[in-house]
């Protein structure tokens, strides 16, 4: 079995070590050593990289039997010593991660009584599943804040964090936040004296090297709570980001980062009025336009004239176009507002004066077509295909 030389030192990035097995599958090849300092994939923590000689590490992984396996792009010779670099930036990120991840469920299963059940850690934020009480998913804003303010304090307080296997006996008195999921070889992580647990992954030897924790996020996740949070060097780069981007949003609106979301919420409310002016002088211009239209309108034998239309707009201006139109003495409106290039919404509707069923004529250019409609005989509503327009036309003899 290799020997895992990360559980004594998470610091150490070179060692020699012993192929003990290169086996090629797949169009890789896959190396086993008699020791090595590579973390393998596992507890939610991803692999370490590196390389082993001259092969570039892209893979460390544990097989069914609990073998050690490197994934190379070069194969070694069974039987050679080779020495075995650590990406350290990577290791360290991921250890400050790990880390972080301990302190988080620890001040939730202290605050709120929520449960750790899942961890993973992806190229750019950390996730850790929680089963809270009662089923909860979500946390008030309030809350996050409490969490983060009680890890970032203790991390202030550059508590130890140690990682041992104790023996049985030991290990029964052991005061873990939650029983371990293996029964043999249980290796334990404590941070300072809130957090214990039992953990196989890589940290640093004390809480300050992580830095800084910053969740991101909260959000139900196959009915457990899902955490998203940065830390250590990927909190830092979170903040300077947030930091430019603050400034310079600041900087657009000549105004300090204090008055920023005073100054944004000016400026939406300033566009609501704007949007709403412009609505209404599209709308205007519409309808005005619609108005022009009359004198040229095709007429029917009652002497009715027909404005038939598919504006580019909403619902609510077919209905305002045809309500103002209808006020005239005559008038039978058709109008439609497309919602893409074959559908639309219609309105059709006449004067008090026209003897014409509005409801009838939707109904009828309507059904064939699929689309629906219907409604009073002075004013209808429906839906479909465009073409119910042309329809409804040809049943005027227009």
């Amino acid at each position: 079995m290799t020997e895992r030389l990360y559980y004594d030192d998470s610091y150490l990035t070179e060692f020699d070590g012993t192929v003990l097995a290169c086996v090629e599958k797949d169009g890789a090849h896959h190396v086993r050593l008699d020791r090595s300092a590579f973390y393998p994939t596992s507890g939610g923590q991803p692999y370490d990289t590196g390389t082993l000689g001259e092969a570039n590490v892209r893979d460390v992984y544990v097989d069914e039997t609990g073998e050690v396996w490197h994934t190379l792009d070069r194969p070694l010779p069974v039987g050679v010593s080779v020495q075995g670099r650590i990406d350290w930036p990577r290791r360290f990120d991921h250890m400050q991660q790990h880390a972080g991840d301990h302190m988080i469920a620890s001040a939730l299963w202290r605050l709120l009584g929520g449960v750790t059940i899942g961890l993973h850690i992806s190229h750019d934020v950390s996730t850790i599943d929680v089963a809270m009480p009662e089923g909860v998913t979500r946390i008030s804003a309030e809350d996050i804040r409490r969490v983060e303010d009680d890890v970032n304090t203790r991390i202030q307080r550059d508590v130890p964090v140690r990682c041992w296997f104790p023996e049985p006996e030991e290990l029964k008195g052991l005061p873990l936040r939650k029983p371990p999921t293996v029964s043999e070889h249980v290796r334990i992580v404590a941070i300072g004296e809130d957090e214990m647990v039992a953990c196989g992954g890589t940290h640093p030897s004390t809480a300050g090297q992580i830095g800084l924790v910053k969740i991101l996020g909260v959000a139900p996740a196959r009915g457990k709570m899902r955490v998203t949070f940065v830390a250590g060097r990927r909190a830092y780069d979170d903040y300077r980001a947030c930091f430019d981007r603050a400034h310079e949003a600041a900087n657009l609106l000549s105004t300090g980062t204090e008055n920023l979301s005073a100054h944004v919420a000016a400026l939406q409310e300033a566009l609501k009025a704007a949007e709403y002016e412009l609505n209404k002088l599209r709308r205007d211009a519409a309808i005005a336009k619609l108005e022009g239209e009359i004198d040229a309108a095709p007429t029917l034998e009652s002497g009715a004239k027909v404005i038939a239309r598919l504006l580019d707009g909403d619902a609510n201006l077919v209905k305002e176009a045809a309500s103002k139109l209808i006020k005239r003495p005559g008038i039978v409106a058709l109008l439609g507002a497309r919602l893409d290039e074959d559908r639309a919404t219609f309105v059709f509707a006449r004067s008090q004066d026209v003897d014409l069923n509005m409801g009838q004529l939707l109904s009828g250019a309507a059904k064939p077509l699929g689309g629906k409609g219907g409604g009073r005989p002075d004013f209808a509503q429906g839906g479909g295909p465009a073409v119910i327009l042309d329809t409804a036309r040809a049943l005027l003899g227009l």
